[in-house]
This record gives structure tokens, sequence and C-alpha cells, in this order.
């Protein structure tokens, strides 16, 4: 088993900012450890040093164990490359340059012929098996085999872009779980999977003897598995980071409680300064009357000098706080009537009514038909459908993209957006943007936010819709702990009716109906969340 060390690490922005001081912590060996904080705080930063993909300027990482490391943008691959290319993008160096070798190899033999590239052709394959590469083609069989229940000489040269984003992480997941490597570094691995797939990687993660380290917004995910958690909390002078020892369910609490110890001690420790200032300002007055004052005097001056050399204790870290503002508003006691309604080639017909201030989760397997069926309501007229569906009197929906697909906003900062779509001035637009802790990011182009950011300013947008219906896709997906919060409490809050297609455990708890997308197509509605689907 191998282990993660972080000591003293920094590191500055282009722009010159702190973004991470001082961070210190340790994953032990064969210890399940996440690190959560808010969107935009570091922690892709910080994994990318710990990978090696950039130095720290200050402090160093070390790591005991070969590294298998899944990447952010697992699950989103859709350029040329096959499913061979993806499972050797998270194979080892040496197996990688062995591959690159027989690659190229290869090439050169079939354009000249000649005896020499073919000796080298030779040599590059008996290279492949002397790194390991038959054996990882034995690994990567079996991979294949569960998570897309075809055979590597079956799948090899498919394009990564037909697979699911589901398929692809469970692929990739399957490969790391199965390698060599004793470390793992898994960046978002619960993104795009469904239930199954999230309950399947929670009891592979507990069962591993490998040490991982991982990122996750999954409030369930989180709960069943971490051990440990590696906070990274906002600073004014760059953020910094703590360890809870214990597990997710007892997170909160200890967290609420470290913040209120550091408000008190920084509290005694201003008015102790204070305290000395006034004694220091009042010597000096007596000392400016009786000599015999002036060693006091003196002496006070040395105290306060002293105080203010140790400097005050940690203060408390800064607090993310979005306000989600959704107001909605009253429609007609029926919002939605679907008669014999068929999404084609993907649901039998069903019926189904929703009235005023439903909460309805909507559940099933990826690739069922549950977000064509919010674009349907949403008035994407590219829904194939037959059967019919009729919303109720003053029911005006609001869609909550789950790809964060907005080819409108393209080169746009959100300043442009906001005036554009809401007609909000330079001086509005920022003091909503603070409600949800964007205003710094005012001027970016909305393609160049993080996920989390884009999922922030898409339920701004619903707010300032005036939406009476939402028509939520995977909403919390790429929201911090601290943003889904706030959009609970929001959704709560809201005067209106809400459907949302989730995977979300944890969130699904606020929802009151259950409508069910099984792959056999027949709709139905469910007492309880259905998860086994």
């Amino acid at each position: 088993m191998g282990h993660i060390d972080v000591s003293g690490v920094e590191y500055w922005l282009p722009d010159g900012r702190l973004l991470l001081s001082d961070i210190n912590f340790r994953v032990g060996d064969g210890a399940k450890v996440a690190i959560v904080g808010p969107n935009g705080s570091g922690k892709t930063t910080l994994l990318k040093m710990i990978c090696g993909d950039l130095i720290p300027h200050a402090g160093k990482v070390s790591i005991s164990g070969g590294l298998g490391i899944m990447r952010q943008f697992i699950g989103q691959v859709r350029d040329e490359s096959t499913v061979r290319d993806l499972l050797l993008s998270v194979s080892t160096p040496k197996i990688q340059a062995a591959a690159e070798r027989m690659s190229k190899s290869e090439t050169t033999m079939s354009a000249s012929g000649s005896e020499k590239d073919q000796m080298k052709y030779a040599q590059a394959i008996s290279d492949w098996g002397d790194a390991g590469g038959y054996d990882a083609e034995v690994m990567w069989d079996i991979c294949c085999t569960r998570a897309l229940g075809l055979g590597y000489d079956q799948v090899s040269h498919r394009l990564v872009n037909t697979l699911s984003g589901g398929e692809q992480k469970k692929l990739v997941l399957e490969s790391l779980l199965q390698g060599p490597d004793e470390v793992l570094i898994l960046d978002e691995p619960d993104n795009f999977l469904d239930v199954p797939s999230k309950r399947w990687l929670e009891q592979e993660l507990l069962a591993t003897r490998k040490t991982v380290f991982f990122v996750s917004h999954d409030r369930e995910l989180l709960s069943t598995v971490a051990q440990k958690i590696v906070t990274v909390e906002l600073g004014g002078v760059g953020n910094t980071v703590w360890v809870h020892g214990g597990g997710f369910s007892t997170w909160h609490e200890v967290r609420k409680a470290r913040q209120a110890r550091f408000a008190e001690m920084l509290l005694r420790w201003e008015q102790e300064h204070d305290r000395l200032k006034e004694l220091v300002r009042t010597l000096q007055v007596q000392a400016s009357i009786s000599p015999d004052m002036a060693s006091k005097y003196k002496a006070m001056q040395t105290r306060l000098r002293k105080f203010e050399e140790i400097g005050p204790p940690e203060a408390p870290s800064l607090e993310q706080y979005v306000q989600v503002g959704l107001k909605g508003g009253r429609t007609g006691l029926r919002v939605l009537t679907c008669e014999n309604l068929v999404l084609e080639g993907l649901t039998e017909p069903f019926n189904l009514e929703l009235f005023y201030g439903d909460r309805v989760a909507i559940l099933g397997k990826n690739g069922t038909g549950k977000s064509h069926f919010l674009r349907l309501l949403s008035g994407d007229t590219t829904v194939r459908y037959s059967g019919a569906f009729k919303l109720g009197a003053r029911v005006t929906p609001g869609f909550f993209a789950q790809t964060h697909a907005h080819p409108e906003f393209t080169g746009k900062t959100l300043v442009e957006i906001l005036w554009k779509e809401a007609s909000l001035q330079l001086g509005p637009a920022k003091g909503v943007l603070r409600r949800y802790e964007l205003h710094l990011q005012s001027d970016q182009r909305f393609e160049s936010l993080s996920g989390g950011q884009q999922a922030r300013f898409q339920i701004l947008l619903l707010e300032l819709q005036g939406s009476t219906m939402l028509l939520l896709d995977e909403p919390t997906d790429n929201l911090d702990l601290a943003s889904a919060e706030a959009l609970e409490h929001g959704l709560n809050e809201y005067q209106g009716t809400v459907l949302a297609v989730t995977h979300d455990r944890w969130f699904t708890r606020g929802f009151d109906r259950y409508l069910i997308f099984p792959e056999n197509g027949q709709v139905y509605e469910a007492k309880e969340p259905v998860w086994d689907y």
C-alpha cells in the first residue's frame, strides 16, 4: 500500500494572488479520504500538484506506491480516441511508453516495409510484453466485460465518444481498481453514474486495500466511504485546509464548533489587544506628569509589542454564503396532465397528473428518457413523442440543463448575459451575482466558469425568469456542499412545482412524489425512492 504526504504547499495564481497557503495533511496507507470545499477554492489545483501536473511554489508532495489517476474530464470525452486509448491513459507510465513505441514502429514499418523497420517493430512488441502489456490486456478484458458487457477484443477500437458518461467512468474505475497502482486519485468519480453504479463504486472503494484520495460532492458517497475529510477553507489571503478525523456524519457539527472556537479566540485576542493599548495610552499620560511612571510605561510598551509580534490566533474561515431566492408564483391547481404519452424509442404510454406545489423526483437508469421528458415539458420541439401533454393555467416552465449546454451564452460574460436575459444593468447585475458567490466572475465568459459556477448561474437565471414550474436535470451534480444545501433551502421556500431528474440520494429526501423510468419503458409512480431499477 502507499500514502500521500503534503507538507507546507503554497501556490500562487498567475495574477499574483495566493490561492493555497501552507497546506499540510497526510493520507495514510489504505485510507479512504475525501477532499471537499467550495467551487473554485483550489481542490483541483491541489490534486494537480499531487498528480505532478503542477509544481507547488513552496512545500513538497511525496507519494509512496504507484499512482493511478482519474481526472475530472473522464465522462466527457468527445474526441476521436478509442477505448484502448482511454485505458492506456490511466495505465502506468511504463506501459504508456511501450504502447507509444509499438504504435510508432508499426506506422513506420507499414510505410516503408524495410527489414530494419520490421526488426524495430518486433523489438517494440517484445518491449510491450516486458513492460507488462499483455498482462494489462488480460486485465482490460475483465474491466471491459464488467463495465461494457463485451470483451476487450470486441471494444478496443470503439470510439470513446460512443460510450455514455457513466460507461466511461465505470470503465476507468474498473481499470484503476484492478490495476497495480497502490494510490488512487479520483476527481469526481461519481459524476455521470446512476445510483446502482454509485452503490457499486461505494462497495468497491470500501473493499479495496488501495489508498484512495477523492473529490466528491455526493453526500451519500461521502457519508458511506470517507474515513477522514480534508476541507479546503476560504481565507482572506490564501485558502487553507484542516482535517476532520471522523466521517461525514459528524463533519458539519465539528466544522461549526471549530468556526465558533476560532471566532471566540479571535474575539478574546482583540479584547486583550484593546486593553493593552488603552493601558499604554493611560501610562503615557501618567508618565508625562510623573517621571516615576516612566518605567511602567516602557514596560507596558514592551508587553504590547511582544503581544502584537505573536499575532492574533487563526481567524474563522470565510463562509461561502449562496442565497438562492427562487420565488415562483401561484398557478392553477392542475399543473400537468399527460395522457398516453410516449417518448419515442424510450417509453411505453403513460399517464400522469401533477398539482401545484408537488415535488417530484424522476428516477431511473441513464438512457431511459428522463431528460427527454423534461426537455419536452420545457418546450423543446426536437423531442419526438406521441400522445398528449398539457400544462395548466399560468404554468411557466424553467429548465436547468444537466450538461450546462447553452450555446447562446458562448463568448458572453455573465454581466452581458444578465443584460440580455433580464435587462439588468451593471450595478444590479453584480448585486445578484454576489448572492450566488459569482461577483468575482462577473466579467468572465460563461464557458470559462467551473461546472459548479455554471450550475449556480443557471439557478440564478431561473430565479430571474420567475418560472412557476422548475424542470431540473441533475442540478446538484457539480454543486459544492454549501451550494447544494442553499439550493435545497431555496426549493423549500419556492412557491411552485418542481420536477427534478436526479441520482443524488441525499437530495431526493426533499421530494414527496417519485416517478420511475425503468429500462422496460413502463413509467410508473412509486411511494418511496426506487434505486434498484
